[in-house]
């Protein structure tokens, strides 16, 4: 897809990709260099493992958005291709 960068140098991230990577607006990113590729991802969540039940989990550090039925599905669509 193809875009146009603006005088200042910004680039409109169109809404089709936005929507497939969950970025709203307001939303921050993180862009980075790869191999001669700008890469633009939704930020990391930092996270942390923790002992719950005896078992290792993986907790967030920060409030996440609660998950809609419709994310899920999408996920288990794709890992089960």
């Amino acid at each position: 897809m193809r875009v146009t960068i603006d005088a200042a140098g910004r680039v409109v991230i169109p809404k089709p990709l936005r929507d497939a990577i969950g970025l709203g607006a307001g939303g921050e990113v993180e862009i980075q260099l790869v191999d001669g590729r700008l890469v633009v991802a939704p930020p990391a969540v930092r996270k942390r493992v923790e002992t719950r039940g005896g078992r290792a989990t993986i907790v967030a550090e920060e409030d996440l958005p609660p998950l809609s039925d419709g994310v899920v599905r999408d996920v288990l669509d794709s890992i089960r291709r």
